[in-house]
């Protein structure tokens, strides 16, 4: 089965069978879910919903199926076309609409297509919405606007210059600064939507881009997860060209990595790290990240005197424990840049003009800028269990294993011991507990989750 339902919206592969494949039919059946939650939540049917869509080859076809549907219930379709996910998320507001719908897969190979569902502040919708929304679809409790109350459409061109220029205006962003240094950029954006606005806002920054990838065509060359496996062929631009350098985003721009002017990866859990490094600098605050995401946010909010706090794994969870703590700063460590002063979602665009500036006033180079931060390595394994096994109980049984130690279940079980760290979640689709560690050594990452692998199943 290929079609995923979740309280964060519908995602699955295009073709196949109904409810079993993301399929015209069941692209209709949550855009209304959606649509009709909508009208109930704001007690009114002719709202204004905003949609943009990255650049897969589906894109077209699901966006069609969306505005149609959303014209039956009589909503007002207001459709940014090619766009990225922060980009919708910021115009939501902006238009004054109640909602929006952002048709992208995000990392997911180009079969995969979704639906991810914002509220009336362009944020992602609670789980809560998420699950009437899917009660909804499941109910098939929609009503159809007649003919006279139709829905309108109408498409706006000028989305990235308004994110672009809201980005320009932010304090922390000193455009003067980027400028006079003259930077040459490799970008890959993975043949979507990024390879529009990154050059837009890289050329208002006075950068010298080196496009890879760049066509829209929504046909990408590479898996579109930008993890160093994938990422080759930018390792090598960057050299050839002499570049300052490599920025590389998924299909939907709400993740960001970098590469430095050596070809190196600079780390995608760096990637936070070093905006807050700078935001952090000049403010003092918190910084937020979610469980699984590396200790050096920690240390580095440490060093200016601030705080850091955990939240459970999930873009929502985070944007939550940051407007609870009033966070300067958040994101995870997938090279998601969450920060507040623009809008509460990750958005890469953002994240470079922040790294950039950083950059700048620093004086140095990428890789003078990572040796700052301390070295940590992660690692990423799975236990399989039998179904008959409790797996929570066994997540409990790990939590008192462990008396002295620092330990959170905040979202599964987080130890914290002096050096390093182990994570473990259950899957909530399959009986399996997953294990993350970070230490000073991938070896020593590594052997944790070894440790730990061999300590669950002394305790079955």
């Amino acid at each position: 089965m290929s079609l995923i339902k979740s309280i964060s919206g519908i995602r699955g592969t295009i073709g196949g069978k109904v409810n079993d494949n993301l399929t015209p039919l069941d692209v209709v059946k949550f855009a209304s879910a959606f649509g009709t939650w909508l009208q109930r939540r704001h007690h009114k049917n002719n709202l204004t919903l905003v949609i943009g869509r990255d650049a897969r080859i589906s894109g077209q076809m699901v966006s069609s199926l969306v505005t149609a549907t959303l014209q039956g219930l009589g909503i007002h379709v207001i459709d940014l076309g090619l766009s990225t996910t922060p980009t919708v998320e910021i115009m939501v507001p902006e238009l004054k609409a109640e909602g929006g719908i952002i048709l992208t897969a995000s990392h997911n190979p180009k079969q995969w297509n979704a639906l991810k569902l914002l509220n009336e502040k362009g944020e992602f919708i609670s789980g809560e919405n998420g699950a009437e929304v899917l009660a909804l679809a499941e109910s098939e409790d929609f009503n159809y606007a007649e003919v006279d109350d139709l829905g309108t459409y109408e498409t706006r061109d000028d989305a990235f210059d308004i994110h672009i220029q809201q980005i320009l205006e932010l304090p922390m962003v000193d455009a003067e600064a980027i400028k006079a240094r003259k930077f040459r950029i490799v970008l890959d954006a993975v043949n979507s939507t990024g390879g529009i606005a990154i050059p837009m806002l890289l050329d208002r920054l006075g950068c010298e881009t080196v496009k890879l990838y760049c066509e829209p065509t929504g046909h990408f060359p590479h898996n579109p997860e930008p993890l160093k496996e994938h990422l080759g062929d930018i390792c090598e631009l960057v050299k050839k060209e002499n570049a300052d350098l490599g920025v590389v985003v998924d299909p939907d721009v709400d993740r960001l990595a970098l590469i430095d002017e050596k070809g190196e990866m600079f780390g995608e859990e760096y990637t936070l790290v070093a905006v807050a490094d700078y935001l952090l600098k000049h403010k003092n605050g918190v910084a937020v990240s979610n469980l699984s995401s590396s200790r050096a946010l920690r240390d580095v909010a440490q060093k200016h005197d601030s705080s850091y706090f955990a939240s459970a794994v999930g873009e929502v969870n985070v944007v939550n424990l940051m407007k609870e703590k009033n966070a300067v700063i958040g994101g995870e460590g997938n090279g998601g840049i969450i920060y507040p002063d623009l809008h509460y979602g990750r958005d890469s665009l953002v994240g470079i003009a922040l790294f950039l500036t950083y950059l700048a006033k620093q004086d140095t180079t990428v890789s003078g800028l990572r040796a700052d931060y301390p070295a940590y390595f992660m690692g990423k394994k799975k236990i399989e269990l039998t179904p008959e096994i409790d797996v929570d109980g066994l997540l409990t049984k790990m939590e008192k294993a462990y008396p002295t130690e620092e330990v959170s279940t905040v979202d599964g079980v987080k130890i914290d011991f002096e050096n390093n760290w182990v994570h473990l979640r259950k899957s909530n689709t399959e009986p399996i507990i997953r294990i993350y560690t970070e230490a000073r050594s991938q070896e020593e990452a590594d052997r944790l989750a070894d440790e730990m692998i061999a300590k669950i199943n002394s305790l079955i």
